[in-house]
C-alpha cells in the first residue's frame, strides 16, 4: 500500500522540514521506499540533503507545469530507498501563474497518479508555511496531513488555522483527508511548554500522535551536513523519536485510515 502524507503548518519554524526529512529517513530505514517532494520555494528540504536549488536542472516546478513527470525529476539521495523531488527558488512563480488556471489544485495529484503503482510505499510532501496554491495541491493529493506544532502560544493558535484548512479541503476537494498533530521541539524544562502539552493531550487526544519530538541540537545540525538525523546521529534522542513516529504510522489505526482512503479512490476511478 502506498500513502501520500503532507506535512504542513501555517506557522514557520515548527520543524516542518526536519520532520519530513527525519520521518522519511526513518521509514526508509525500516525497509520502505520513500519519495520526498519539496514544495517550499525556500527549498530547505532540498538543501537538507546536500543539493543546491540553483544547480538543479529539473525540479518539482517542471512537474507542476506539465513538462516532466515526478519520476523524471526525482533523484536518489545518499540514503538507501529515499528519493527526492527537489525544489528551486523559481517555485515562487507558481503562486502567480496557478490562480489563473482551472483545476490548478489537482496538478500534483494527477502527477502522483501517473507514478507506477506502488513504486513508493510513502510519498512525503514538505509544504510552504502559507495558504498558497502549493499547499492546496499538497492537501488535495494527500491521504493524511501531519501538522507539526510547538508547545507555545502562537504555534497553538496557528494549529487551529491549519485544522480549519484541513476541514475545508475535506469538504471541497478531498473528502477522505484526515490529519494528525505532532508535538515538535518540545522542551520539558519549560513550564509553559508542559502546561500547553497537557492542554493539547486533553483537547486533541483523538488526533494527537503519542510520539513527542523533543529539542535536540543534533536535529538542528544534521541538515547543515546534508544528512537526516538517522544517519548523522543515529543513537540520539531525535533519531529514536523519529523512528518511534515512523512505527506509529504503521499502527493499525493509521494503516486502516490510509487504506480507507485508497479504497475510496479506487472506487471513484472505476
Amino acid at each position: 500500500m502506498s500513502a501520500t502524507i503532507a506535512i504542513s503548518s501555517q506557522k514557520g519554524g515548527v520543524a516542518k522540514t526536519t520532520t519530513c526529512l527525519s520521518l522519511g529517513a526513518a521509514l526508509a530505514e525500516m525497509g520502505h521506499s520513500v519519495l520526498l517532494i519539496d514544495l517550499d520555494p525556500h527549498a530547505n528540504l532540498t538543501l537538507s540533503l546536500g543539493l543546491h536549488p540553483k544547480q538543479q536542472r529539473r525540479t518539482v516546478l517542471d512537474t507542476l507545469m506539465g513538462t516532466s513527470s515526478l519520476v523524471g525529476v526525482s533523484q536518489a539521495t545518499g540514503v538507501f530507498a529515499l528519493d527526492i523531488v527537489p525544489a528551486s527558488y523559481e517555485l515562487t512563480l507558481v503562486d502567480k501563474v496557478f490562480y489563473g488556471l482551472p483545476g490548478y489544485q489537482f496538478r500534483l495529484k494527477k502527477a502522483l497518479d501517473r507514478i507506477f503503482q506502488d513504486m513508493y510505499d510513502y510519498v512525503l510532501l514538505d509544504c510552504p508555511p502559507s495558504l498558497a496554491p502549493l499547499t492546496l495541491n499538497a492537501l488535495t493529493a494527500a491521504d493524511l496531513l501531519i501538522i507539526p506544532v510547538q508547545c507555545e502560544f502562537y504555534a497553538a493558535h496557528s494549529l487551529h488555522q491549519t485544522m480549519q484548512l484541513a476541514d475545508q479541503m475535506r469538504e471541497q476537494v478531498n473528502d477522505e483527508l484526515d490529519y494528525r498533530v505532532l508535538i515538535t521541539m518540545y522542551d520539558q524544562r519549560n513550564k509553559i511548554s508542559q502546561m500547553i502539552l497537557e492542554q493539547m493531550q486533553s483537547r486533541l487526544k483523538s488526533v494527537l500522535f503519542k510520539t513527542i519530538i523533543q529539542v535536540d541540537t543534533k536535529l538542528r545540525e544534521s541538515p547543515a551536513l546534508g544528512q537526516p538525523i538517522t544517519c548523522y546521529a543515529p543513537k540520539t534522542r531525535g533519531a529514536q523519536q523519529h523512528r518511534a513516529l515512523a512505527h506509529e504510522l504503521r499502527s493499525p489505526e493509521i494503516v486502516q485510515l490510509l487504506q480507507k482512503h485508497k479504497d475510496t479512490t479506487k472506487r471513484e476511478e472505476s
